[in-house]
């Protein structure tokens, strides 16, 4: 749960100035922050502390209700990065691409299961986190802070000879694909879950009994796909910062 503190942090500044809807905005000092995120943010981030607690205050050897989905949870994480990391190095990277899986997964179904738009706020209304774009490109940079901090502390200086291998005639590609790493993470999570919820939200002004059912089922695939898809590119991106490029090709 480390990168939930730090979304929080990166929460308070505006990363973007993209917007869709009107926004209820808390002033700081001398800092607008979109309240509705913190809100249901906070709500997501309550929810898997007391999942977490109550899947632990009294282990079983032989797991039953909580402990079985939580058990069943933490092994779908090892087994992800495990699959990107390799044996020798997933053991690390658990907590942060498990908490990054987890986040995006339970706010992404929160905004497709809870009726957020029925709690009316003094303006913009409530979503998932990950229907705003600041939510998501935090993400995308913690995980570009992730890779890079892999890769420096295996290798030091050395990491950055990546730069210009095998010639450097590619350093100016090798660092717009940095810059380009986090735009898509952050892009494609943003796009998908803000589609789906004005999707179904049309759909129930127009037809508000059976016809979005469907879709809201779509949804809910859909969102968990993206859980998954965010948390495997952020370990395919720590394995080849650990491996570099060389490696990576023999493996």
């Amino acid at each position: 749960m480390e990168i939930l503190d730090s979304l929080r942090v990166l929460n308070y500044f505006p990363l973007a100035e993209l917007e869709v809807g009107q926004h209820f905005y808390w002033e700081i000092g001398n800092f607008t922050i979109h309240g509705q995120v913190f809100l249901t943010s906070w709500f997501v981030i309550a929810l898997l502390v007391v999942a977490s607690l109550a899947a632990t205050r009294n282990v079983q050897k032989v797991p039953r209700g909580i402990q079985n989905v939580m058990e069943y949870a933490l092994e779908f994480i090892r087994d992800l990065a495990k699959n990107q990391l390799g044996e020798k190095e997933y053991r690390p990277w658990v907590p942060f691409i498990g908490t990054l899986f987890l986040f995006i997964f339970v706010s992404n179904w929160s905004g497709a299961l809870l009726p957020w738009k029925l709690i009316h706020l003094p303006e913009g209304e409530l979503a998932a986190p990950t229907n705003d774009i600041n939510t998501t490109v935090a993400l995308a940079l913690l995980t570009s802070l992730a890779y890079f901090y892999a890769g420096f502390k295996k290798k030091g200086l050395g990491y950055f000879a990546k730069y210009i291998e095998p010639t450097p005639v590619l350093l100016p590609i090798a660092i717009l694909e940095d810059f380009t790493k986090p735009l898509s993470l952050s892009f494609r999570l943003f796009g998908n879950i803000l589609a789906d919820e004005l999707v179904v939200g049309v759909l129930v002004l127009l037809v508000p009994l059976f016809v979005p059912l469907p879709v809201m089922a779509l949804g809910l695939f859909t969102s968990a796909i993206q859980a998954l898809v965010f948390a495997t590119l952020a370990g395919a991106y720590i394995h080849e910062a650990l491996e570099g490029h060389g490696e990576e090709g023999h493996e």
